[in-house]
């Protein structure tokens, strides 16, 4: 049988917008082209002249903003993105044989299974989240959050095959559709894309000069980065040398800066805003600890990315947050049960104090993982999954 000729559906794209997904998905794209597919990468158009450059094709859709000024996705972008979708894969609708659609939105998933019906395309849902009423409640209101969450139910029966990114997101989709059998992505090699040179993330433990703690990600709500100021005062009373570096901007830096000066930590903090990919493997390179105190993740790349530099993490327990499945207390970080300043101060004391025995484990963590937990093996099983379906 050869090789399926691939597209990936998002709207965001690797290095133009640098989260998580972002990352997954770029390779994704490249690992089914290294293993002999033609890709099409179907996103937004987010460039002046030329696409950035990639083993892929890059075919953009429709050009727009998909956030607000909070940070959150706009239903306007997410019904234009979708609608977008929609006509590519209905004009081509004998160019692909599988399609990975990200179901962020879950609109994606909708369009591109209605223009592809009957045209015996495998279309593969990815989900970033799966989230239960009540969190959708809260997040759009009562009644957007009943309509989304009515869909993510409708959509998460239209695939041929769904994947995730942690477990915890598996066992919610397996609540919502009995007998699924969602492929669990192994993303841990995906620290390869923090140093864009193909060099080998370094591996050393000392941490010379004055202790600090780096955060890194978009400053907004989810993040919860205001929590992390009054735990730095807290983590204070038994590190008075302790600083943060906080890297990134959004709609809450404003807000950060002012719980700096209230608290009297200006001294002690410094919003470092966007910086060059060098200058930040330099950060966490030289922290003694990265800490990520957001309620909502849907894998928590950044965690496996600091523990490439033998940088230990420190992260809250939540619901919400697939991060506190990759640290495990006293191997590469500690989890605290809350983000309130006594209980993430003292986890991130602990990890401070532990020194060099902890960035010792968290490299050989590092190690063990991405061995086990590759993307590169979780291809092998969307085409093992595919050519079985094609072989019925």
């Amino acid at each position: 049988m050869p090789e399926p000729r691939v597209a990936i559906a998002y709207d965001c794209l690797f290095p133009l917008n640098a989260g998580g997904g972002e990352r997954v998905y770029r390779r994704l794209a490249e690992l089914f082209v290294q293993r002999g597919s033609t890709v099409d990468y179907v996103t937004r158009r987010q460039w002046a002249t030329d696409a950035p450059p990639a083993s892929f094709g890059i075919v953009p859709v429709w050009q727009g903003e998909i956030y607000d000024a909070d940070g959150t996705r706009t239903p306007r972008s997410a019904v234009a993105f979708a609608w977008a979708l929609f006509r590519h894969f209905l004009r081509r609708r004998g160019r692909y044989d599988l399609v990975v659609v990200s179901t962020l939105p879950v609109l994606n998933l909708f369009a591109v299974r209605l223009a592809l019906l009957g045209s015996g395309a495998f279309v593969v849902a990815d989900w970033l989240e799966v989230w239960p009423w009540q969190k959708w409640r809260e997040y759009a209101g009562a009644l957007p959050g009943a309509i989304a969450f009515l869909l993510q139910w409708l959509g998460i029966r239209l695939a041929h095959l769904h994947t995730v990114n942690s477990d915890f997101t598996g066992a919610r989709l397996r609540r919502y559709r009995r007998g699924a059998k969602p492929v669990t992505l192994g993303l841990v090699d995906l620290v390869d894309l923090v140093d864009l040179s193909g060099d080998e993330p370094g591996a050393g433990t000392d941490r010379p000069g004055d202790p600090y703690l780096v955060f890194i990600g978009r400053h907004i709500a989810d993040k919860r980065l205001i929590d992390l100021i009054p735990a730095l005062g807290e983590a204070h009373k038994a590190l008075p040398d302790l600083c943060a570096v906080i890297v990134g901007d959004g709609p809450e830096t404003s807000r950060v800066a002012a719980r700096v000066s209230e608290l009297g930590l200006d001294s002690a903090v410094e919003l470092r805003g966007r910086v060059s990919d060098d200058d930040l493997r330099g950060l966490v390179q030289g922290a003694r600890v990265l800490v990520n105190p957001s309620a909502r993740e849907g894998f928590g790349l950044v965690v496996v990315e600091a523990a490439a530099f033998a940088t230990p993490s420190v992260v809250v327990a939540g619901p919400d947050n697939a991060a506190a499945e990759l640290v495990v207390d006293g191997v590469n970080g500690y989890v605290a049960a809350t983000v309130g300043p006594a209980d993430l101060g003292a986890a991130i004391v602990r990890a401070v104090q532990a020194g060099e025995p902890l960035r010792a484990s968290t490299r050989a963590w590092f190690e063990k993982e991405r061995v086990s937990r590759g993307l590169s093996a979780s291809v092998d099983q969307i085409l093992k999954r595919y050519r079985s379906a094609r072989a019925r």
